[in-house]
């Protein structure tokens, strides 16, 4: 047990996880508070982001949360802010929040255009640019981003919204570059199709949810618990030498 928590723990270390009130990001967050992290939720819904708290708490984790509107940038910088009150500074930022309209690309709005690229791209741009620097000076830190599998591939109108995640993907080589001299590891998680309130519209009918299961090599589709392990993993020392990666957490869904 002494080597695992040596190789996964995360004592000590402070993790910041957008989106974390519901889905994958609640998942992430609640594994990187078992694993020992002190954790804050960013997420809009007071009520859920209370949830994620007692949830955490529930297990004998330390956690606060932050309500803000990512798609607003002056909310951004001031969860940021209030993000550190807690705990001090963030060794850990999950980029879980995301935004996903998916009207075929001829009814594409400029407003559902700007949503989604705020959302998915911009806010974890300022969140890295306010983390990241001082994570690279303590010589020490994690960003994780959840991308998406319509950044390598279009298909179910992806729309703006693959758009963003493709940004999103090279925004963390970009990231990694930059600070994985100094300790940083900065990697994308991409996830095949999740049960989530995000994809509750798409889920709800059977014909397709069966057939994207169908296009898993496992047979299923993702549930938010998929994540938690992956998220432990490149948050810990056991991450050490992988930096600027896409992880596929999807069952073989991106094998086809």
């Amino acid at each position: 047990m002494d080597y695992l928590r040596e190789l996964f723990g995360l004592d000590g270390r402070v993790a910041l996880v957008t989106g974390g009130s519901s889905g994958i990001g609640r998942a992430m967050a609640v594994a990187l508070g078992r694993a020992g992290a002190k954790v804050v939720v960013v997420a809009r819904g007071e009520d859920a982001l209370r949830e994620t708290v007692a949830e955490l708490a529930s297990h004998g984790c330390d956690a606060a949360h932050v309500s803000a509107d990512l798609g607003v940038r002056d909310e951004v910088r001031a969860a940021a802010e209030r993000a550190v009150e807690p705990f001090g500074e963030i060794d850990i930022l999950v980029n879980s929040a995301g935004v996903n309209p998916r009207p075929h690309m001829n009814a594409l709005t400029e407003d559902e255009w700007d949503l989604a690229l705020d959302v998915n791209l911009r806010a974890p741009f300022l969140l890295g640019q306010r983390f990241g620097p001082g994570m690279a000076e303590r010589g020490w830190g994690r960003v994780i981003n959840v991308g998406s599998q319509q950044a390598f591939r279009a298909f179910f109108n992806s729309g703006a919204y693959g758009v963003s995640k493709g940004g999103l993907t090279a925004l963390t080589r970009s990231q990694a570059e930059a600070w994985s001299p100094s300790g940083v590891r900065v990697n994308t998680l991409v996830p095949g199709f999740v049960i989530t309130p995000l994809t509750a519209q798409a889920s709800a009918d059977p014909v397709f949810r069966e057939q994207l299961a169908a296009r898993t090599f496992i047979g299923r589709n993702g549930l938010p618990g998929d994540f938690a392990g992956a998220a432990v993993f490149l948050a810990s020392a056991a991450a050490e030498y992988i930096t600027g990666q896409c992880l596929f957490v999807d069952g073989g869904f991106s094998g086809h």
